[in-house]
């Protein structure tokens, strides 16, 4: 049987639920230790239910916060082991009108979240990866990441983002043994629509992927080195695709007509 110190080490953020929780799940099912990171009392629950499986450790943390940021790195650390997987997956959204349909404060606090922290915490644990020649690292991008988002104008350039520096990032760890993947969702049935305040888009009321399909298709990719991949649906991947052939106005165009406030309503109506 593998010892603590002999088994892989993963760190996961935004683990509480959702995409974050089954990433954590795939990889204990694949034998890695886990340090699980949240805001949120549902950390908690999710440390049990991952603990029927495999050893783990949670810090609830508001990586929003830079000195959130830095206690967590201070408890990985702490626990004088190599992390073999980062998965940098926390992240938040908001939907609504930049001009007079949302709060300045929420869009500053998912730029520091989304985009701040996401650098903040990788530049903390690529340099050890990359002194010791190993490591995986694992990015939560989105779809949105490849169209300009009216009504969700900053979680849509805060992944455009995130998945620039993801790209950007494995270039330049080309000829170590330190690969970065890109885990591009589509909608997927998560909280992430409610806490948006997306509900009530075509967005939040279509279809959606289960998260648990996602997850397995993110730490696959992860493992394998892989440079992206689109998680979900073949709807995801002909999304993607169909993208590189649209001008940015048009996508933008599309784009609303999926986030536009009313628009899911608009969708029952027909």
């Amino acid at each position: 049987m593998e010892t603590a110190t002999t088994r892989p080490f993963a760190v996961v953020t935004g683990a509480s639920s959702g995409i974050g929780y089954e990433i954590a799940r795939v990889l204990g099912n694949d034998g890695f230790d886990l340090l699980i990171a949240a805001e949120d009392a549902e950390l908690d629950e999710a440390k049990e239910d991952l603990r029927e499986f495999t050893s783990v450790d949670s810090v609830r943390v508001d990586l929003g916060r830079p000195e959130d940021v830095e206690r967590l790195h201070e408890e990985i650390v702490g626990k004088h082991r190599p992390v073999d997987a980062l998965v940098l997956n926390a992240g938040i959204g908001a939907g609504g009108a930049f001009a007079g349909g949302t709060a300045l404060e929420d869009e500053m606090k998912l730029i520091d979240l989304n985009v701040r922290s996401t650098v903040h915490l990788c530049k903390l644990e690529v340099e050890p990866m990359v002194a010791r020649d190993e490591g995986r690292i694992l990015f939560t991008s989105s779809v949105a990441s490849t169209m300009p988002g009216a009504y969700q104008a900053v979680y849509n350039a805060s992944k455009s983002f995130v998945q620039s520096f993801a790209l950007a990032l494995r270039n330049e760890l080309k000829g170590t043994n330190v690969t970065v993947t890109s885990l591009m969702p589509g909608p997927t049935d998560t909280e992430f629509f409610e806490r948006a305040d997306l509900e009530d888009t075509k967005l939040g009321s279509g279809d959606k992927d289960d998260p648990s399909l996602v997850a397995e298709q993110g730490v696959e990719a992860m493992l394998q080195g892989e440079e992206r991949v689109v998680g979900g649906g073949i709807k995801n991947k002909l999304q993607v695709a169909a993208s590189r052939l649209m001008h940015d106005s048009a996508k933008a165009e599309m784009h609303r007509k999926m986030a536009e406030p009313g628009s899911g309503e608009k969708e029952e109506g027909k």
